[in-house]
C-alpha cells in the first residue's frame, strides 16, 4: 500500500517536473525522494515517472497523482475539521485577491472582519485570477475574490456584488465638449487596458467592440493606477471599476468620466472556495462581510 509521503512526493514531481525542486518543496533530500518513488513503483508494479529533462509522469503516473491529490486534500480537511471544532471562527485564512479588487475594497473589509472576528487572521495575496484559481484547487489558497465568469464543479462560487465599469479620459479630451455622448462617438478611439492575463482585459476588449474603439496593444498597464495615469496624460482612454474610482488610492484627480447614453457596462465579483471544505461557513462569513462593505461603498 502506498504511504501518504510517497503520494506527496509523486504530486511534487508532477508539479515541479524536477527531482531536486520536488525534494525541496517537500523538505527532503533528493536521494530520499528518488528512493521513495522507486519503492512506490515497485509496490504498484508500474512505472510512474519518465526520468528525463523535464521529468514527467507516465499516463498511469498522472492518473495516480490526480487521485493522490484528492487523498492529500481529504487528509488536510480532516485536520482542519479537528482544528475547527476547537477554534471556531479562528485561525489564518489564505485569501487570494485580484489586484483590480483587493487594494480598493479589502482595507475597510479587514477592519470590519477584525472587529467581528478578532481571532481570525487573513494572509492576503494579490495575483492573477487564473493563476490563483490553480492555487485554490491545489490547496495553496483557502478562498479567492475574483471577477466572474469562473467555472469548475469542484469550486463553490458565491456571487457577492456588481460594480459599474466607467470609461474615463483626460479632462481636456475634446469629447467632453460634446455633452451627452453616443457609443458611436468613440469609433477608433484608443483605449488602454491591463495585460491579457487579467479578466478586465477581456471585458475591455468586449466593450471596445461595442464602442468601435481600439485596444492599445503597445501600452498595456500593469495596474489600475498605471491605466489612470496614462489616461490622465492623454495617451488614451481607460475603463476603470467604480470601486477604484471611489477609493483613496484611485480617484478622479487626473481623469474624468464620459457621460454616454445607455452606458451600463459592469462586472460581477464572487468569492470562491473548494466544495466540501471544512471551513465553508467561515469563508461564507468572510464573503458576507466583503459583500456588505462593497455595497456600502457603491451605494
Amino acid at each position: 500500500m502506498p504511504s501518504l509521503r510517497q503520494l506527496q512526493y509523486l504530486v511534487a514531481i508532477e508539479d515541479t517536473q524536477h527531482f531536486g525542486r520536488a525534494a525541496d518543496s517537500v523538505n527532503v533530500t533528493q536521494p530520499t525522494l528518488s528512493q521513495q518513488i522507486k519503492e512506490l513503483e515497485l509496490r504498484l508494479g508500474s512505472t510512474l515517472v519518465e526520468r528525463g529533462r523535464p521529468v514527467r509522469l507516465t499516463p498511469i503516473g498522472r492518473d495516480i497523482a490526480a487521485r493522490a491529490r484528492r487523498v492529500l486534500r481529504d487528509i488536510s480537511q480532516i485536520k482542519l475539521i479537528a482544528e475547527r471544532s476547537k477554534d471556531g471562527m479562528a485561525g489564518t485564512i489564505r485569501l487570494g485577491v485580484s489586484p483590480t479588487i483587493g487594494p480598493y475594497l479589502m482595507p475597510l473589509a479587514v477592519v470590519r472582519l477584525h472587529r467581528d472576528y478578532p481571532a481570525l487572521k487573513l494572509y492576503i495575496r494579490e495575483g492573477i485570477p487564473a493563476d490563483q484559481f490553480t492555487e485554490l484547487r491545489g490547496g495553496n489558497l483557502d478562498m479567492m475574490l475574483a471577477p466572474l465568469p469562473v467555472s469548475g464543479s469542484d469550486i463553490h462560487i458565491e456571487p457577492l456584488f456588481q460594480e459599474r465599469l466607467q470609461l474615463v479620459g483626460a479632462p481636456d479630451n475634446p469629447l467632453f465638449g460634446k455633452g451627452l455622448l453616443e457609443y458611436s462617438d468613440f469609433t477608433d478611439q484608443p483605449v488602454l487596458s491591463l495585460d491579457r492575463r487579467h479578466p478586465l482585459h477581456a471585458q475591455a476588449s468586449g466593450i471596445c467592440e461595442r464602442l468601435g474603439a481600439e485596444i492599445q496593444r503597445d501600452y498595456e498597464g500593469t495596474s489600475l493606477d498605471s491605466l489612470r495615469q496614462m489616461a490622465g496624460s492623454g495617451l488614451g482612454l481607460a475603463i476603470l471599476p467604480e470601486l477604484y474610482l471611489r477609493s483613496e488610492t484611485g480617484g478622479e484627480d487626473m481623469v474624468r468620466r464620459f457621460d454616454i447614453r445607455g452606458w451600463a457596462e459592469k462586472r460581477s465579483i464572487a468569492a470562491l472556495w473548494r466544495e466540501g471544505t471544512a471551513f465553508a461557513d467561515t469563508y461564507a462569513a468572510i464573503a458576507e462581510v466583503v459583500a456588505k462593505e462593497a455595497r456600502d461603498i457603491l451605494t
